[in-house]
Formats: structure tokens, sequence, C-alpha cells
């Protein structure tokens, strides 16, 4: 492949400082890992965005997360047709092979996925519409949270659609039917969190309350 290039410089001296620190340092830790295998009791589902890191929020090692993210931490409804599926797959993998004992669905606060949807679903935003467009296809998927958030008033709305997000996601996963299944076992539980990436706040969804409440 003629367009692959060389690492640029500062991300080759960042691994050759975590090689001959952290992995130096630990280095029969990531032979277990290797040689045993991941465990991971939680899958977290989170967002791309860059200001989310999710192992730094939970002061978690390698091995102890099953990590996958997209665009606005969505899982799509099931579906059996032959299309490519990156997220269901994973969602496969974690409850079906790794057995998982949680699932965590992480939003965000100030998420450019969501207001994509947001500006979509308010007709301010055309080229998402556009059959072509990636982005707008795959927030097709929070359409009902949409939906749901417009007796909302306008300033809160975008911070209730972000919330949304996460409602949307444990929905569909359900409509799974092993995750179903070792939900109604007791074998998985789901989990819905929203974090403020400018506070460090951390919010976790009460279906008593049908809130989100601060951890």
């Amino acid at each position: 492949m003629k367009y692959a290039k060389p690492l640029p410089s500062y991300l080759v001296q960042r691994y050759q400082g975590w090689k001959a620190t952290i992995f130096s340092e630990n280095k029969a830790w990531y032979r277990r890992l290797a040689d045993e295998g991941q465990r991971p009791r939680a899958f977290i589902i989170s967002c791309c965005d860059s200001r989310v890191h999710v192992t730094s929020i939970f002061g978690a090692d390698q091995g102890e997360f099953f990590i996958h993210r997209n665009i606005a931490n969505l899982v799509p409804p099931f579906t059996d047709d032959s299309d490519h599926h990156g997220t269901s797959a994973a969602v496969e993998y974690a409850v079906s092979a790794l057995k998982v004992a949680h699932i965590v669905v992480l939003g965000h606060s100030n998420c450019g996925g969501v207001q994509g949807c947001y500006d979509m679903c308010s007709g301010h935003a055309p080229e998402l519409e556009e059959k072509s467009s990636f982005v707008g296809r795959w927030m097709d998927i929070l359409r009902p949270g949409y939906e749901r958030v417009l007796d909302v008033p306008e300033e809160k709305r975008k911070n209730a659609l972000e919330k949304e997000a996460v409602l949307v996601s444990l929905e569909n996963l359900m409509t799974f039917p092993f995750v179903r299944d070792a939900v109604e076992k007791g074998d998985l539980t789901l989990h819905g969190l929203w974090t403020d990436i400018g506070e460090g706040d951390l919010h976790q969804y009460d279906p008593e309350t049908k809130s989100f409440k601060l951890v």
C-alpha cells in the first residue's frame, strides 16, 4: 500500500517512552495478558470523541475493559441482514464470547455527533440528509430520541438529546436476543452514564426516577 507512511516522530517518541517505562516495569503482567487472554468484566460503549478517555475516568489498566467507540456512542437495533455491523459485532463478541457481566453506555457533553443529529432533524444540516452521508445515516439511530426531546425547553434540548443517545442505545441493546437472554437470566446488567467533560462529573441513569443522577 503506497499510501501508508511511517508514524510521525512524536508518536514514535511516545511509544518508546511507554516501552521503556510502563511496559518495562510490568512485563510479567503483559505476558500474562498475552498468554491467558482477556477476561474483562465490563464492556464500555463510548463516543469516538478524543476528550472521552474511558480508562482514565475509571482508572483502568489494560485488560480490564472491552471497549468499543463510535460516533455518539450509539447501538443500532438488532438486525440479521448481511451488511457490515461493527458495533453489533462488538456487542456479540462481548456478550457471547467474553461473557462480560456489565455493559456500560457512556455519553458525554458537547457531543459533535449528537449536535449533527440535532441539526439534521431540525432541518439545519441538509448535507447529513444525503444518502451518501455515513454520519447522517448513523445518526438516524437517534431520531427516536430527538422526537422525545421536542417538549424540552430549547436551551436544554441538546443536553437532553445527549442523554437520549444513551437511552436509545440501552433500548436497542435489549433487541439483541442474546443480550436480552443474559439480562433476564441475571448474567448481565446494563448501565447508562453521561459525563460532563468540563466539570469531570459522571451521571448515571436511574430507572426509578427516569433521570440521570450525579454519581
